[in-house]
């Protein structure tokens, strides 16, 4: 008998919605991580993209545990001498809210090729920007709700 092994033609991509309100950082990131890479699947292979699309609602009503609402901070940089920007969660949450989301899931998926098409799969939205999106946009696709314990 021969081993199976999985096939990119052989894996549909499914699309999940998961609503972030009120939801852990860590735990949802993760979560996000498992389905954008589809590790949930019984045929799983780390070296075939058998990844899924994941759609996230209210990524700005996340929540984080203990002091790190003050304390926590994100770094960025140019590569330029002195270009070093350091920024409270508070203040980046307030500026560009997905963006939190997007360096917790980064940080948990493979670097590389497949790690960055795994990551276009990501679509993120605060609820100013669901009334903004085109009805039409999701009508004919079959998401499945996921819900985060």
């Amino acid at each position: 008998m021969k081993t199976y092994f999985p096939k990119k033609e052989n894996y549909k991509a499914q699309y999940y919605l998961i609503d972030a309100q009120n939801q852990c950082l860590g735990r949802l990131a993760s979560k996000i991580s498992l389905l954008l890479r589809g590790k949930q699947s019984t045929i799983y292979s780390p070296g075939v993209d058998q990844g899924n699309y994941v759609v996230v609602i209210n990524a700005n009503k996340i929540k984080v545990s203990g002091k790190k609402e003050e304390n926590k901070l994100y770094y960025r940089n140019n590569r330029r001498p002195g270009s070093l920007k350091v920024e409270k969660y508070k203040d980046l949450k307030s500026r560009i809210p997905t963006r939190i989301l997007e360096k917790a899931v980064w940080g948990m998926i493979p670097k590389g090729v497949l790690g960055r098409q795994y990551f276009r799969r990501l679509y993120l939205y605060t609820a100013n920007d669901l009334s903004d999106i085109d009805e039409n946009l999701f009508k004919n696709i079959n998401f499945q709700k996921i819900e985060i314990e």
